[in-house]
């Protein structure tokens, strides 16, 4: 992934797809399952844009 996002921005069409939606879903969380994220910076960079994406609705504990 990180390789991947090093030459672009989103993972398929140079634009928001499902494709981001679905990768997002489980690596929101990756560090909850023990992967360091910090060692991706651009997959933190791609998780940033998918989550400020005017089409993004965020999961809420309750």
């Amino acid at each position: 992934m990180d390789d991947h996002l090093t030459q672009h921005d989103w993972f398929v069409a140079d634009r928001y797809t499902i494709a981001d939606i679905a990768l997002f879903a489980y690596t929101h969380v990756a560090e909850d399952g023990g992967f360091t994220l910090s060692d991706y910076p651009n997959v933190c960079r791609w998780l940033n844009r998918v989550a400020s994406h005017p089409s993004h609705i965020p999961i809420t504990e309750e």
